[in-house]
Order: C-alpha cells, then structure tokens, then sequence
C-alpha cells in the first residue's frame, strides 16, 4: 500500500513540502527574469564518410579516363591515349581496392577487361624491358589472385616473377636492374617492390626459394640504398655509368615501397628487424620537410610521378594496420593519412567532376592525368579501409 505524504514523520514530510513548494516557485518564474542562459546545442554534423567519396573517385576514373574500345586507361582525360604499362598495374591495383571494399560484380568485370586491353597494346605479352614495371604487375595481379582466387591472375604474377629474377646480375654488388637493356643501373623501383612481391609469394606458396630471393633482394637494397643514419631510401645507384649514388632524388615512392617491403618480410618471417626498419623510414616521411613539407606529401608533378604519393600511401597503410606496430605509432601513421586525405579532398580535388591535382593543397585545372587520378583515389580508398576497422 503506498504512504501519503503526511503518513511520513512530520519532519520529513515538512522538508518535502518546502521541497515541493520550491519547485512550484522556480516554475512559475518568469524566464524574462531568469539570469541563467539556456543550454547551447552543439550543431550535429554527419561523420565523414570516406567510402562514399572512394566511390565518387573511382567513378571519376572509370568515367573520364577509360578507353572502352581499346580497355585500358588513357593518358588523361582530354582524350590522350598514350599507353603506359606500370600506369594500368596501379589501375589494376584500385580496381582491386574497390573490389575489396564494396565486393561489387562490376569491379571484376573492369578488371578483367584490364588486363586483356593491357596485353593487347603491350604486343600480346605481359612481359616488358623494365623491370619494375613487371614487378608493378605482378604485385597488383597477385593481389587480385587473393581477392578472387581467379588462376589467370596467379598465372601472370607467375610469368613475370620467373622474368623479374633474370634481372639480378652482380653488378653493383648485385641487385635486379631496372631493365633489360641496362643492367649495370640498380635502383629502389626495381629492387623493394621485388622484395615485396618474393615474400607475398612465400607468404601464399611457402616455397622457401621465394622466401631465399625476397631476403636477398631486400638486403642489397637496404645495404646499398638507404641512410643508415636516418633510414632514408635513396633512389639508384650507377645510372650515369659513374658508380654513384642518386641520393638528392627524394621521390616518396621509394619510401613507401622500402617500407612495404619491411612489412612483406617481417609477415614472411616474424622477424622484427624487418618491422623496425619499416617504422623507421616511416617516421622519417612523416619528419622531413622536403618529402612532406607542412604535413602534406609534396607535388611530383605530372606524368609518372602522379602515381608516386598513391604508393607511398599504400604501403604506409599497410604499416598502419599491421597489428605489431605500437598504438602510438600506429596513431601516428593514421593521423598523418587523415591529415593528407582531408587536404586532398577539401583543397586538391575539383569537384562535381571528382578530379585530384598533383598538389593535394590546391585545385587541378581541367586536364588531369591518369597517374594522378589513380593516387587520389588510393588515398581516399586508404582512409575508407581505416575509417572501416574504427582505426580512423
């Protein structure tokens, strides 16, 4: 049975009242006279959504920059149609990313269609005189190969990994050159980006030979091309015949692919040394002025350095998710991708047409090349993958 107010000691039910009485005098005042501001309401804003804006990309290549008739990307989107080879192994790479992402039937529709125009304009062959050209291929092949178990794409990566392996000569000490007709020329695009395909091939084969040639590769890169001091990645060495070492050319692509191999070896081998170097060259990107100057991965301009930054996001993702990397670190690299993605898409991408510039700090104007575009797009698909493990 419940009490009346006035079933409670008197006392209590005196401290009620007044209570009661207190209330009904706050209600009745006049908000006119009410010194107390009412609350403000934070204005709402919608999260970012960084795979909706992946989607605009990828539509803005397919649309701008596709030749249907011939089933590769074009130069740009004003109608050039230079054909490239390494430009459609990266457009093969993003492909994949959409794939990967949305899981849609029209990515491997494109994809295919891809790599048949590739081969076409490439005279029906796979094969190439560059070397790391090849290695772009086979990487972005055997990634499609993980994603859809298609056997035609493990095939090609196949065919060019037994090519890839006759560019290594003992000159320079060894190496693979970065092409067949110049095989005394050792850099970083020909050598990390082996490095990183031999280990994802042990990886997925266990075949120990694979491993043996990742280890090797990767070891004459780090002896001859990087700082030991600040784990810079230098570019080549003896490209004028002269035995020297181009270390003024700071391309970003050459760290990302440094520290993608790093991370390729130590999921290879468990091997934390491999990981530490990564972390290394990571955390110098992320310091150095001239490669990221304000925070911002500087402009390579046109042509093939438009694909240069996209590699380096890449594979400083893949560092970023790597479940043995330190929170701290870890919180680093995804700040820094978010930081970059968040320039580009408020001040380096024209839209509606959904176009980048090689400056992720200012507008493109009308024509923009493939390279470029494709860079943009593996920025936005990086962030849409973290932003999907709530690491972003």
């Amino acid at each position: 049975m419940s009490r009346s107010l006035f079933s409670i000691h008197p006392l209590a039910a005196l401290r009620v009242g007044f209570g009661l009485l207190s209330l009904l005098v706050v209600a009745c005042k006049d908000p006119v006279d009410d010194d107390v501001a009412p609350p403000v309401v934070p204005p709402t804003t919608a999260p970012v959504n960084w795979a909706a804006r992946a989607d605009s990309a990828q539509a803005a290549l397919s649309l701008g920059f596709w030749s249907p008739a011939g089933q590769y990307y074009l130069e740009n989107n004003a109608g050039n149609a230079d054909f490239n080879y390494w430009w459609q192994a990266h457009g093969l790479d993003v492909l994949t990313d959409g794939y990967q992402r949305t899981k849609s039937a029209d990515y491997l529709t494109r994809m295919r269609q891809l790599q048949q125009g590739m081969k076409a304009k490439n005279g029906n062959s796979y094969l190439n005189d560059f070397y790391d050209d090849m290695e772009w291929q086979a990487l972005a092949c055997l990634r499609a190969f993980e994603l859809t178990q298609d056997p035609d794409y493990k095939a090609t990566a196949t065919l060019l990994w037994t090519d890839i392996k006759l560019g290594w000569n003992e000159q320079q000490g060894g190496g693979i050159a970065w092409r067949k007709s110049q095989r005394s020329y050792k850099n970083t695009p020909a050598n990390a980006p082996a490095a990183i395909l031999a280990a994802r091939l042990y990886v997925l084969d266990r075949n120990p030979d694979d491993l043996a040639w990742a280890q090797k590769i990767y070891a004459w890169e780090k002896a001859k091309l990087v700082d030991p001091a600040s784990g810079l990645v230098w570019d080549g060495v003896n490209r004028l015949g002269d035995g020297q070492t181009d270390k003024d050319w700071r391309f970003t692509y050459n760290q990302g692919t440094f520290i993608g191999a790093g991370v390729a070896l130590y999921r290879a081998t468990q091997q934390s040394a491999y990981l530490d170097d990564a972390i290394r060259t990571a955390n110098y990107v992320l310091n150095d002025s001239q490669l990221a100057p304000g925070g911002i991965l500087k402009d390579e301009g046109n042509g093939d350095g438009g694909l240069f930054k996209g590699i380096l996001v890449r594979y400083l993702t893949g560092l970023a998710t790597e479940p043995a990397v330190s929170a701290a670190n870890r919180a680093s690299y995804v700040s820094f991708l978010k930081f970059n993605g968040e320039s580009l898409y408020k001040r380096g991408t024209r839209r509606p047409q959904f176009l980048f510039n090689t400056n992720w700090t200012a507008l493109p104007g009308s024509s923009v090349e493939s390279s470029t575009q494709m860079s943009g797009i593996m920025m936005l698909e990086a962030l849409a993958d973290l932003q999907a493990r709530n690491v972003l």
